[in-house]
C-alpha cells in the first residue's frame, strides 16, 4: 500500500471504469482505474461518506495498484492494471484485476490500512 503524499497534483486520472462500492464502518470504499497522460492505466481509491455517498471523505493521491511485473506492462495493451471485482473476507480486500488486457491477477491488502490511507488523503 502507498503512502499519501497529500498532493493530488501528484497523479492525474481519467476515470474510466468503477466497481461497486465497499462497504466498511468509515465508509463506501470505491476502486476506479484511469490513465494517467503519460498513457499507463493504474488503480485508485475514494472513500465516501457512509450516509451520503456522494461527499468524498479521501482519495489517494498516488495509485494503490500500477503496472510492475512484465505480465502488466507487455500484453495486448501494455501499462495496463484496472480493477474487475472486489471482495472483503474478514478484514482483507481481494481485488480482481486485468493486467496488460491479457491476464487476470488479484491482489490483496487490509481494508484497515486502505481505510487509514484513505482518511489522512483528505480530498
Amino acid at each position: 500500500m502507498r503512502e499519501c503524499s497529500h498532493s493530488h497534483s501528484t497523479v492525474l486520472y481519467s476515470a474510466f471504469k468503477l466497481l461497486p462500492p465497499l462497504k466498511t464502518k468509515k465508509g463506501w470504499i470505491l476502486l476506479y482505474h484511469g490513465v494517467s497522460d503519460d498513457n499507463i492505466y493504474r488503480v485508485g481509491a475514494l472513500l465516501l461518506d457512509l450516509k451520503n455517498p456522494t461527499e468524498i471523505i479521501g482519495r489517494t493521491d498516488n495509485p494503490i495498484l500500477a503496472p510492475e511485473t512484465s505480465y502488466e506492462k507487455e500484453g495486448y495493451v501494455a501499462n495496463v492494471v484496472f480493477p474487475c471485482g472486489a471482495v472483503l473476507i474478514g478484514k482483507k480486500l481481494f481485488m480482481y484485476y486485468g493486467g496488460a488486457d491479457k491476464v487476470v491477477g488479484v491482489a490483496s491488502a487490509h481494508i484497515d490500512a486502505i481505510v487509514e490511507v484513505l482518511r489522512l488523503c483528505k480530498y
